[in-house]
This record gives C-alpha cells, sequence and structure tokens, in this order.
C-alpha cells in the first residue's frame, strides 16, 4: 500500500505535478510522462500488448485535476484525454520509476519508428467505448 500525499501542487508553465508522501519521499512528475503511462484503458488498452503508444505530448498540460474519493486525481488533460484515474500507489510508482519509465517510453517510440512530438493518428472511433 503507497503512502498518502501530504501536499500536491500542479506547476502549469513547467507542466509538473509536484507530490509529496507521508513517507518523505517527494516527485515531481512530468505531466507527459502521466499522459504517456495515463492508467485508462484508452492507453493500458484492456491486457498485456494492447497498449496505445502516445505521442505528440511534450506539450500536454493539465486543465484541471478531481480528487477521486480519497485515493486518487483525475486529470483532465489539455489533449481531452480525462479518463485516466491516477491513484496514489500509481503516482508513488510514476515518481519512484521515472527514469526506468522514460527508457521504455523512448525504447517504444524507437521500436515503433516514430518519433516522440509525431502527433497522434485520429482515431474515427476506436473498439473502446469510454465510460
Amino acid at each position: 500500500m503507497a503512502p498518502t500525499p501530504t501536499q500536491v501542487t500542479i506547476h502549469q508553465a513547467s507542466r509538473v505535478l509536484e507530490i509529496a508522501f507521508e513517507d518523505g519521499k517527494a516527485f515531481k512528475i512530468p505531466f507527459e510522462l502521466m499522459r504517456v503511462y495515463s492508467p485508462s484503458a484508452e492507453v493500458q488498452g484492456h491486457g498485456p500488448g494492447q497498449e496505445v503508444l502516445q505521442t505528440g505530448k511534450r506539450e500536454v498540460g493539465i486543465l484541471e485535476i478531481e480528487p477521486v474519493g480519497h485515493y486518487a486525481l483525475q486529470p483532465q488533460f489539455s489533449d481531452g484525454h480525462q479518463s485516466g484515474i491516477f491513484t496514489w500507489e500509481y503516482l508513488y510508482h510514476l515518481g519512484t520509476n521515472a527514469d526506468a519509465l522514460w527508457k521504455q517510453y523512448f525504447e517504444r517510440l524507437q521500436a515503433a519508428g516514430v518519433e516522440r512530438d509525431t502527433a497522434m493518428p485520429v482515431s474515427a472511433g476506436g473498439a473502446c467505448s469510454h465510460h
């Protein structure tokens, strides 16, 4: 079980979510990292190997962020994505493993032959329903 956050600050100019936890750890998680690793079905797919590689998110912002109960945050990103629910545990995971996650993301981009800033293809309505 992840520690509970003691403070959450959204830095619009630098595009990072700053989060401090009760165990003394604090992280500055870039919005881009949150967006490309959004826990939503739209990004993660419905099973292993179904992840949708996100690109063109370097400049993504967070328009607003809503608490979900006492366990998570639901950000509304500037690209319209708002279905990801980031639990404290998941935010702690992103903060703790940021370097490895960036490396994995860049490897996935390279494997797919796309650039980090390539615009996402516009789907005409995927097989995924939005809740």
